[in-house]
């Protein structure tokens, strides 16, 4: 198996495309900050934690982003991890553990939780980071996703993952990208803050 390599806006976060899929098309990533919760949903993140030096993993659609120590030199660790990851994949085991969803370590407020007007703007915001920002930020393997708005303050609340959490380039597109433009299409946003 041949596993690409790209490198990411994060210097600690490297993007591994192993050509074919690996949460599968449309599906939305899964970050896996610690361990703890790679061990309770990913087999493929557990192994790859085992690599002494890794931080965390993001699982993608296509690809995985590993984060790692500053301590720890890539040219030291990614043979490893390109090991781990030929290896897992070439036994055709699910990725994700049994019982778990998707979205069950990436917790949202329900769009149930705003009604009216309130509810309209966060569809709005919604549709534009599913649309717009995810994309994108996809291709530098990270994710951004929503997690909540206040409607009295007109603040979003975004999570950022895979190699956007901790990127030092991830305030600024958080504060002119992202804000500028959810500003310009929905009024009622006043800014954009990380979770």
């Amino acid at each position: 198996m041949f596993i690409q390599t790209e490198d990411t806006p994060n210097p600690q976060s490297l993007k591994f495309l192993p050509g074919q899929a690996v949460l599968g098309e449309g599906a939305l990533g899964m970050d896996f900050p610690t361990m703890e919760t790679a061990a309770a949903g990913s087999p493929l993140a557990a192994l790859i934690f085992e690599t002494d030096g890794v931080m965390g993993v993001y699982l993608g659609g296509d690809f995985i982003t590993v984060t790692k120590s500053e301590a720890v030199e890539w040219v030291h660790i990614k043979p490893a991890i390109l090991g781990a990851i030929a290896d897992f994949l070439t036994t055709r085991m699910p990725v994700i553990a049994e019982g778990v969803s998707p979205t069950s370590n990436n917790p949202a407020t329900a769009l149930e939780d705003y009604e009216g007007e309130d509810r309209e703007t966060v569809e709005q915001i919604i549709e534009l980071i599913e649309t717009r920002v995810r994309p994108a930020v996809a291709a530098d393997g990270g994710d951004i996703v929503f997690k909540h708005y206040e409607p009295a303050t007109g603040v979003v609340f975004l999570s950022m993952q895979g190699a956007c959490a901790g990127c030092p380039s991830s305030t600024m597109t958080l504060k002119s990208g992202i804000e500028n433009m959810l500003k310009h299409y929905v009024p009622e946003v006043v800014s954009v803050e990380a979770a």
